[in-house]
């Protein structure tokens, strides 16, 4: 699809599709070839024969392994498959070696010497296939197999020495290319070529991936350690020259950087990390005494208040220990983009990077701002990262007409700003946040042209701001007749609950070229289908539409979502993630890369912990010490395969037992079937299931008729449909691990499979939204999506660059935050309540037993509002009522409460200590947990019990006030009425009238009872500073409290303080009896 070809709208189930704003018919463009082999040992290409074939180094299960390391099996190795363990045979051109002489083939006995020492013919036969096993650089994709009743494409099914013809494809959705290739292709008009599996072997050897792989990898690594270290010793004295060679020192160290990890784990410093558990063990024990004696020791003539506050306290410990252990082993991680770039981006070559699609989600656009989701998507336009390997879908879920007329402004300055962010490498590439910076932006430019040219940017930035707010202004009414579109078309999107699916192309390569003629990234525009009756699931539904839209499209191998006002903060951030995406073996587990939030228009002090810097900086690098953390929903680079529901490969470590049978009767030792006796069938077919060739075909019928029906584990045609839709061109697209679009001849067919699989009844009857992409059932799909990734035994990575990778903003305001914060904890009770609950979901997969009580802790955290609630009006009662809920107690009985407080502080100083969080930023989390626990926490739990449990959906709206003046952070000091307001400030009052009332009573009974009165006024104390920044956010702007409310305060106060010593409502009739009968100084 051309970025000049206009929008394409229609229905599938009405069998509609036309073209809107349509130019003209470019001629079909052939498509670049991404159809590469990639060996599986060192990570470059598999390379071609002399005669134009894929080398095939075993003709049993073509397990993709290049010459060299092929050679090097047979010299080095045990000259023997690392996946099916099969002895390799000697290939034409290979010098011989021992145990040859027992083959029956025909011996190639010109070259059975070493190459070295043969003919030149047979050295440049070598020379060829290094070169093309090394040097070439296509787009990285695996051969997929031909479905029966599918419209043929070109293809390969991975097993057998195939047939090679040179193939020139003739159109290409996207665009043009020049480049022809020799591919490997499949005649639809012969029988797809099937390769018969071994019954005798183990099916798990067939696999990529598998525990003797793993160890011929890591032995082979060794090897060439060791071989390395010993080329390295024959330099010459000075001069850096090896022997026999021209090559220099620093050639080869550059060689030996390229094979480097790309990626390290940073521990902690035990110095730090050390003290912070040996305080937790010890807070575990005094916490276990102090509960002890608080059981033990009831109040007697308090007893309902003892009840209540010892309830508070089991639970309060309870949730302590979910969310202390997930932090037992944090960790950081570093990452060298420069090893990245010397492996996949060597300067003069086409570059190796994995293709990425990049997803926006957005809605309305009255309440997102279209400048916003356009610096968003311009920040993605510029990264750094090869521009043919970058596409952006931007998901208008509000079918909005000035959502599509803003993206198509964003594509024309795209042209003019993408250029000048790389020629002169300024950061942030959001031209909003880039020209509002308050720094020297002239530091480390050396261009004498940078001025001028800065300065013409911005006044070319500055009307596009004004066409854009133009546009906005114009959207603010709309006409009876509806959105009308420049061509006279009436938009498409006029109803948003009623309307086709809507795709449009804006860049990328036809028309998508920059003022400097450079090729741009892809911009493409998606609006799903709706149609009334059909469940869309809001933003998860969204975001799976796109994972289908960009299969078909352009099908990277790896997925980035944010949200629209997440810009790119780092142009590196796509490298960044990609060091461990790319990762030979890192990257064959990991199902995502997450990045923390980092927020713009923070007010200074962070009233209400908009930054959630505890999160991001404490609680995610615990995580990432475990299993990874959890998704955040926004600023995470996916797997395609994980979102596709495919298992990991198995490891050794998958194979062990869980660690409930360790801890019970410990590791057993592994025997030649260690493994099968730890193992299930069922769940090893599980695990292998996305790593097994998939084929159908009648042909295949009388093929496998003959094996056991347990150990095929071939998927029909029937069950890919019911998992992944009817879609024959998607379905397709999952087969390529590598990603890359499968060679086809009609352009107009994925236009039609683009339309088809954003349509609304696509997902019906299928594993969307249950197994497959964004998982629906609760409005926080990011923590389900990612629960259910690392059950199936993935695993995460926390990065954390020194540049943050992503800037996004926050509500500021009182009421805005805590309806955020509202939707958040309804989601946790939501996925408490349904079938994927970690408390009884996963167990029979690989889920480690601190990352569940990391998920247990993220979806029970809303109902710890309930007891936190009743312990922050205890001070009242107490103070009302002149009773305490602890009786008096000895001096060694004092000695646990102490222990107890001093140990809650040592582990807060120290988890600082090690992580970097400042104290006002823990000070403030402090403060908004009880905030939110008083408040959205606890309308969360009552609203998701009706809706799960009656279905009944309760929202809460927030009616805004208008503000005395705008300025900077005028929005923290607007005041918008909502009930979520009423629980805190019912706790504030109740608990101010309990400190009234308390010093009232001590002052009428004397010094004796001032005593007792310091413990409960500590406590409400406690209570009032917690909530400090929520009576700041009611009485408004800083020193503007109204005078009025002052006068008033002051009056009740003292009236009230007034009638408590008069009236003293809590002594009982009896005492006031005796005191009546007393006599006084005049009796």
């Amino acid at each position: 699809m051309e970025a000049s070809a206009g929008m394409v709208a229609g229905s599938y189930n009405r069998n509609e599709l036309v073209r809107i704003r349509h130019d003209s018919d470019s001629g079909h463009k052939p498509l670049k070839n991404m159809n590469d082999h990639i060996c599986q040992i060192c990570g470059e290409t598999v390379g071609l024969t002399f005669n134009g074939d894929a080398f095939v180094a075993c003709n049993e299960c073509a397990f993709p392994v290049c010459r060299p390391c092929y050679e090097y099996e047979r010299k080095e190795g045990n000259q023997s498959c690392p996946q099916c363990k099969t002895r390799y045979k000697r290939h034409k051109g290979s010098p011989r070696v021992e145990g040859d002489d027992d083959e029956d083939d025909v011996d190639d006995l010109e070259n059975e010497f070493k190459l070295g020492q043969g003919d030149n013919k047979a050295r440049q036969q070598w020379d060829e296939d290094v070169e093309l096993s090394s040097s070439s650089r296509h787009d990285s994709q695996q051969p997929i197999p031909i479905l029966a009743h599918v419209q043929p494409m070109s293809g390969e099914i991975p097993c057998a020495t195939p047939d090679t013809e040179s193939v020139r494809t003739s159109s290409d959705p996207l665009g043009p290319s020049e480049k022809f290739h020799s591919l490997p292709y499949a005649d639809p008009r012969h029988p797809v070529p099937v390769r018969i599996i071994d019954p005798s072997k183990d099916l798990n050897s067939y696999s990529r991936g598998n525990v003797d792989w793993k160890e011929r990898v890591e032995t082979w690594k060794l090897k060439q350690e060791k071989n390395m270290a010993q080329t390295t010793g024959r330099y010459t004295d000075g001069k850096g020259d090896m022997e026999g060679t021209s090559s220099n020192g620093d050639e080869l160290q550059m060689v030996d950087d390229a094979w480097q990890p790309l990626s390290r784990v940073v521990p902690i410093p035990s110095s730090h990390v050390t003290p912070y558990r040996v305080v937790i063990i010890l807070r575990l024990i005094i916490l276990g005494f102090f509960l002890q004696y608080r059981t033990t020791h009831p109040v007697k003539d308090a007893y309902l208040l003892w009840l209540t506050s010892v309830i508070c306290e089991i639970w309060f410990a309870f949730s302590w220990l979910l969310d202390q252990f997930p932090k037992w082993s944090p960790i950081n991680r570093e990452t060298y983009i420069d090893r990245l770039a010397l492996r996949y981006d060597r300067e003069g070559e086409p570059s190796q990077l994995a293709p990425v699609d990049i997803f926006v989600s957005t809605v309305d656009p009255l309440k997102e701002p279209p400048l916003v989701t356009a610096n968003t998507v311009l920040s993605i336009l510029s990264v750094d990262y090869p521009v043919d390997k970058v596409s952006c879908y931007v998901s208008d879920d509000g079918s909005a007409m000035l959502t599509f007329e803003a993206l198509s402004e964003t594509a024309e300055f795209a042209k003019k700003w993408v250029p000048f962010c790389k020629k002169h490498n300024i950061e942030p590439r959001a031209p909003e946040f880039y020209f509002c910076q308050k720094i020297d932006y002239l530091k480390d430019k050396i261009q004498p042209s940078f001025v001028k040219e800065r300065r013409a940017m911005k006044r070319e930035y500055e009307e596009f701001k004004v066409r854009i707010n133009a546009l906005v202004a114009k959207a603010q009414k709309t006409p009876e007749e509806g959105w009308i579109m420049q061509d006279g078309t009436p938009w498409p999107g006029n109803n948003p609950r009623d309307h086709p699916g809507m795709i449009q192309v804006f860049l990328g390569h036809s028309g998508g070229l920059d003022e400097d003629g450079n090729e741009l990234p892809r911009l493409v525009y998606v609006s799903r289908e709706k149609r009334p009756g059909f469940q869309h699931h809001k933003k998860a539904g969204a975001m799976n539409a796109l994972i289908r839209v960009s299969a078909v499209l352009t099908n990277g191998a790896y997925l980035l979502n944010v949200d629209c006002d997440h810009y790119f903060n780092n142009s590196k951030a796509l490298k960044e993630a990609m060091c461990f995406m790319m990762d030979p073996v890192l990257g064959k587990k990991t199902c995502y890369v997450q990045f923390p939030q980092r927020f713009d228009g923070i007010d200074l002090h962070d009233r209400y912990a908009n930054r959630n810097i505890v999160f991001f900086d404490i609680n995610l690098k615990g995580l990432d010490g475990i299993q990874g953390p959890v998704y955040v929903g926004t600023g995470s680079c996916f797997n395609r395969q994980a979102l596709y529901g495919y298992d990991p490969a198995l490891t050794a470590e998958d194979l062990e037992p869980n660690i409930i049978v360790k801890s019970c009767w410990g590791s057993r030792k592994k025997g030649k079937d260690g493994h099968k006796k730890y193992v299930d069938k069922k769940k090893a077919a599980e695990r292998t299931e996305s790593t097994i060739p998939i084929f159908y075909t009648e042909d295949m019928e009388e093929a496998i008729a003959g094996y056991d029906e347990e150990s095929s584990l071939l998927m029909s045609q029937e069950r890919l449909e019911k998992r992944f839709g009817l879609s024959p061109v998607f379905i397709a697209a999952t087969f390529m691990e590598q990603g890359g679009l499968p060679p086809s001849t009609n352009p107009a067919t994925l236009l039609k499979e683009a339309i088809h699989v954003i349509s609304c009844g696509y997902e019906d009857k299928t594993e969307w939204g249950k197994e497959i992409g964004w998982i629906y059932g609760s409005v926080t799909e990011d923590i389900l999506t990612g629960f259910k990734m690392h059950a199936r035994g993935w695993i995460s990575i926390y990065c954390m660059p020194l540049r943050p990778a992503f800037k996004g903003s926050a509500p500021i305001n009182l009421s805005d935050r805590l309806n955020q914060v509202l939707r958040w904890a309804l989601g946790s009770i939501e996925i408490f309540l349904s079938r994927h609950c970690p408390l009884w979901y996963g167990y029979n997969r690989r889920l480690k037993l601190l990352q569940r009580m990391a998920y247990i802790n993220t979806i029970f955290y809303p109902l710890t509002s309930i007891p936190l609630l009743a312990y922050c009006t205890l001070p009242a009662f107490c103070l009302l009522t002149n009773k305490f809920i602890i009786p008096e107690i000895s001096n060694f009985a004092s000695m646990w409460f102490i222990l107890l407080f001093v140990s809650i502080f040592a582990t807060s100083i120290l988890e600082l200590r090690w992580s970097g969080v400042s104290i006002e930023d823990w000070w403030r989390n402090e403060q908004f947990w009880v905030i939110g626990g008083t408040s959205a926490h606890l309308f969360a739990v009552f609203q998701g019990l009706l809706k799960v449990l009656a279905g009944i959906d309760t929202n809460f709206t927030v009616t805004s006030k208008a503000s005395d003046d705008d300025g900077e952070f005028a929005e923290l000091y607007v005041f918008k009425w909502t009930s979520l307001l009423i629980p805190p400030t019912t706790v504030l009052i109740v608990n101010l009238v309990g400190i009234v009332a308390g010093v009232s009573y001590a002052i009428n009974s004397g010094y004796q009872s001032w005593g007792p009165l310091f413990g409960k006024l500590f406590f409400a104390l406690w209570v009032i500073a917690h909530l400090y920044p929520f009576l700041k956010g009611l009485l408004g702007r800083q020193n503007r409290t109204p005078t009025i409310v002052i006068v008033w305060s002051i009056l009740l106060a003292s009236i009230f303080s007034l009638l408590w010593v008069r009236i003293v409502p809590f002594t009982s009739h009896s005492t006031n009896a005796a005191s009546s009968g007393q006599c006084g100084i005049d009796c």
